[in-house]
């Protein structure tokens, strides 16, 4: 799934419930990570619930995958991917995240720390990118 896809998919939802009920969906297709990933190696700081990504640089973009011990995450995970995977370092670095966020609902939704959260998955991913330039 890219970005436009998933802009259009959080359109068909006429309420918050909608769109929380479709993020745990998106959470409950996301494949999981290994256990040997699931360590502070890979964690994200900054999220009240554990997080993981792990980075996979070929061919000058950036794969990566996540997970979450939460339902509810484990699906904001699945949009931070959506929108992050499979890019270059530097078109990760100039996608406008909040105007995406905001497109999808999710900065006037989530709770404070749930968007601080969310904003420390895209840091992390931004401290990937870095790496890969």
């Amino acid at each position: 799934m890219d970005i436009e896809e998933l802009i259009d998919n959080f359109s068909f939802c006429d309420s918050w419930e909608d769109r929380y009920g479709y993020i745990i969906d998106l959470g409950s297709s996301l494949e999981g990570l290994d256990d040997k990933f699931k360590t502070a190696d890979w964690k994200v700081p900054g999220c009240q619930s554990q997080v993981w990504l792990v980075p996979e640089y070929k061919d000058g973009r950036i794969h990566f995958r996540g997970d979450s011990d939460a339902i509810i995450v484990r699906g904001l995970v699945a949009v931070v991917l959506a929108v992050y995977n499979d890019k270059s370092p530097s078109e990760i670095k100039n996608i406008a995240i909040e105007d995406i966020f905001a497109k999808l609902g999710l900065q006037e939704n989530l709770s404070p720390s749930r968007r601080n959260g969310l904003m420390s998955m895209v840091n992390k991913i931004k401290f990937y990118a870095e790496q890969g330039d």
